[in-house]
């Protein structure tokens, strides 16, 4: 009897310690130490990395997401692209998606600035490096990703009020403004919005009389813009946070039989085709460039951070801005 004990004793170890070998190799596959960091993502060496985009809301977002698509094809990386549709919450769930399949970086454009702690440790946790693109985050851990690639997003509101104090030099009577802000929480809204102001609001000339967001698209640039014309009849310029809604707005400055440009000055950001047209045309006086193409260098930092080596936190990318000359000459080699 006691050797019956012995065998069946001896039976149920194995069989324990087998059962823990395999959930250890388990482990090891899904979320221990090593997870994200090995191949199995990149299939045999190659890059694989997880992009979350904010949506196609405009020009601009439309030749951002071709600038990455066609820079990680050139690049040898293999891209797992997912539209967030303008919603946070879509783009946290394809950041957990990304962690799941155990890609090698995960790079995304934030739809608003708050609330990514949580995802970002997640990320952390998993050692995938994270790569923040054309917006930041507020988060107060810096460590939670690696680099932020992008624009400065107040320079370009000072660079916007700088045009208009220069503009209105030496005019002492009242300059009213409106401003199409961009969509609510988003970190270039929330910029332009911030430095436009500190520039302006050493000039007391210089009244905004009414700022509403147009949510970066041409649609509620051209709403937004119909309502400031019912309800004040003397605007002199139109600061818009994007091309977009400053072209929707032309359309409804012209349906309310006034010149755009003239009647109205308008000073829009980033320089997409559509957008320097109207400038060279006369519709837009000066236009703060915000350029889409990011793609190359997003993969360069992708590569160096999976290979481990230490990145800038903070790469600004060059720009300029355009008068009505300007943008004619620039317009026959415009990629985007």
């Amino acid at each position: 009897m006691r050797y019956l004990e012995d065998v069946v004793l001896k039976k149920w170890s194995a069989a324990v310690l087998a059962g823990a070998l395999a959930v250890g190799a388990l482990a090891g596959c899904g979320g221990g130490d090593d997870a994200g960091s090995g191949d199995s993502g990149g299939g045999g060496g190659k890059i694989t990395m997880g992009f979350s985009q904010v949506g196609a809301e405009s020009g601009w977002r439309t030749a951002n997401t071709k600038s990455i698509q066609e820079s990680a094809a050139t690049a040898g990386i293999d891209l797992k692209f997912s539209d967030a549709q303008g919603k946070q919450e879509n783009q946290i769930k394809a950041i957990r998606s990304f962690i799941a399949q155990r890609v090698d970086v995960i790079a995304f454009s934030p739809v608003v600035e708050s609330g990514w702690d949580t995802v970002l440790k997640e990320a952390k946790d998993a050692n995938i490096p994270v790569i923040l693109t054309d917006r930041s985050v507020d988060s107060q851990d810096k460590t939670l990703y690696k680099s932020f690639i992008g624009s400065d997003f107040v320079l370009e509101g000072k660079k916007a009020g700088e045009w208009l104090v220069k503009e209105y030099e030496g005019k002492p009577e009242p300059v009213n403004i409106v401003e199409l802000q961009g969509s609510p929480g988003a970190a270039p809204a929330n910029d332009r919005k911030a430095g436009f102001a500190e520039v302006i609001k050493a000039d007391p000339k210089f009244k905004v009389i009414a700022s509403q967001t147009g949510q970066f698209t041409r649609t509620d640039g051209k709403e937004v813009m119909e309502a400031f014309l019912k309800a004040h009849q003397d605007i002199d310029v139109l600061y818009a946070h994007n091309d977009d809604m400053g072209l929707g707005a032309i359309e409804a400055i012209e349906a309310a039989g006034k010149k755009p440009g003239t009647d109205i000055k308008i000073i829009t950001v980033d320089a997409v085709k559509d957008g320097m047209t109207a400038l060279a045309a006369g519709k837009i006086n000066y236009i703060v460039e915000c350029s889409p193409l990011l793609g190359p260098q997003l993969m360069d930092l992708a590569k160096k951070v999976k290979a481990g080596e230490t990145v800038e936190q903070r790469v600004v990318t060059e720009e300029t801005t355009f008068t009505q000359e300007q943008a004619k000459a620039a317009l026959p080699d415009r990629k985007y």
